[in-house]
């Protein structure tokens, strides 16, 4: 193997595949990244098991070849290298030479043979999908996810791949978010997917806002692909539970707030709130929400701002800490809060959003102790 390529080349690839290393692993291969020169170009791939990046970058290759090197040391290299081409040769199966101006390298690796293979996903007929709305829905959802261990299915998120639509969803059970847009064109046929979060979250970091994606799955592997860059992640598997069985169809309360202001007025609440629950109590009626939090050992605090509200005075309790996440993703000034009684869910939506897609979060209530 023998190749030159600029370092902002290099440092381009290695930026994409270094996050897919694992920091700590009892297999040494995983900490290396497999570089590959080929015909079109230098291919670097790394890989948790879970989820493998691969990248294509313009490179001149001599001798095609390839080789896996240490992925923390080579990105520590290449990010020290002066603005010169970096040259790399290979020799034998576990040995590679750097040189880059008047710098030289030497590295050990280990032998391409021991780098796990990809999973075999067949992107004919796959889905197509703007990268700027898998953004949007990845955003605006994937906080919702659980990240306790004991129901694992709630660790990941479900997307809804439709012909003419896709939606995500995300919950951990005392909260959720949903997000649908559109699809233009025919994509595969229907599925149901539940992805993990940090498959998403490359997705989000790796294909730019203008690209569109490829989106395609195996029996338990789902692929994405855009350009020269392949991201495969293993599926959660298992029933997704009925989310929509938990939306409320049948609040008859109505708050609209102005979202800074109430996620300011939250912080100042949570100060003195619950280090376990966060719990804070909020009082609609009479065009204000009052809020208070009484915590034994700490103390008690008030607070109070105007908002629009339809229906009968209501006092609910809620995790603070939910409320405050949830406003975060909110993409309008304003957010509408429904309610029915002080035990059921409670759901919020943006307010005036000019956009074609769909956006619910959902937050169950905690009890109030008086």
């Amino acid at each position: 193997m023998k190749f030159t390529i600029t370092r902002e080349k290099l440092q381009e690839g290695l930026l994409a595949v270094v996050s897919s290393v694992p920091a700590k692993t009892t297999l040494p291969v995983l900490s290396n990244i497999l570089l590959e020169a080929r015909k079109d170009g230098l291919r670097l791939s790394g890989t948790d098991l879970d989820i493998a990046v691969s990248t294509t970058v313009r490179a001149e290759v001599d001798e095609e070849g390839s080789i896996t090197l240490p992925a923390k040391k080579l990105s520590d290299i290449a990010r020290e290298l002066p603005t010169s081409p970096v040259r790399i040769s290979s020799a034998g199966e576990q040995r590679a030479q750097l040189e880059c101006g008047k710098s030289k390298f030497r590295l050990l690796g280990l032998p391409r043979d021991e780098f796990p293979s990809f999973p075999h996903v067949k992107f004919d007929g796959a889905w197509k999908a703007p990268a700027k709305d898998l953004h949007k829905l990845i955003g605006h959802v994937a906080f919702a996810v659980s990240t306790e261990e004991s129901r694992p299915i709630l660790n990941g998120v479900l997307w809804e791949l439709r012909k003419d639509r896709m939606r995500m969803v995300a919950t951990n059970g005392h909260r959720l978010a949903r997000m649908e847009v559109s699809l233009e064109g025919d994509g595969a046929t229907q599925a149901d997917l539940i992805v993990p979060p940090k498959a998403l979250e490359q997705i989000r970091r790796l294909f730019g806002h203008d690209e569109e994606v490829e989106i395609a799955r195996s029996e338990n592997h789902l692929g994405f692909r855009s350009g020269g860059t392949q991201v495969y992640t293993r599926l959660i598997e298992g029933p997704y539970p009925n989310y929509e069985q938990v939306i409320p169809r049948e609040n008859d309360k109505f708050a609209t707030v102005d979202k800074a202001a109430m996620a300011a007025a939250l912080r100042r609440m949570s100060i003195l709130a619950s280090d376990q629950t966060h719990r804070i109590r909020l009082a609609f009626g009479g065009g204000t929400v009052k809020f208070s939090v009484q915590t034994p050992d700490l103390g008690e605090a008030q607070d109070e701002m105007a908002v629009t509200y339809e229906g009968d005075a209501l006092e609910i309790g809620f995790n603070a800490a939910y409320l405050l996440e949830m406003l975060k993703y909110m993409p309008t000034d304003e957010v509408r809060f429904t309610f029915k009684a002080p035990e059921r869910a409670t759901t919020a939506e943006p307010v005036g959003w000019d956009d074609a897609s769909s956006y619910l979060c959902l937050v169950m209530p905690l009890r109030l102790v008086d």
